[in-house]
């Protein structure tokens, strides 16, 4: 449940103040994220170009065929495949 916890945030997003942390003064005010929160929608998308951008970092290569596929070929012509499964149910 951390995976997308604390991800840089590209757009200012606001929300209500949570459950139990309402300030008395000021019922109506909004919070500023700073940092991603799981649930939110741009939650996943901020934690895979995060992801795509280390990998690519790390000299892997992207399928074209599937944005999920990484692969990097050895000197000795072997290649590393690896596959990003996220199971957010």
């Amino acid at each position: 449940k951390t995976a997308f916890l604390h991800g840089e945030l590209e757009e200012e997003i606001y929300m209500t103040q949570p459950e139990g942390y309402t300030d008395a003064g000021g019922r109506n005010w909004v919070c500023k994220l700073n940092k991603s929160l799981y649930g939110l929608k741009q939650s996943p998308r901020q934690w895979y170009k995060r992801f795509d951008s280390f990998m690519r970092r790390q000299k892997y290569t992207r399928s074209k065929y599937d944005n999920c596929v990484y692969l990097q070929k050895l000197h000795d012509g072997s290649f590393i495949y690896l596959l990003l499964y996220v199971d957010d149910m």
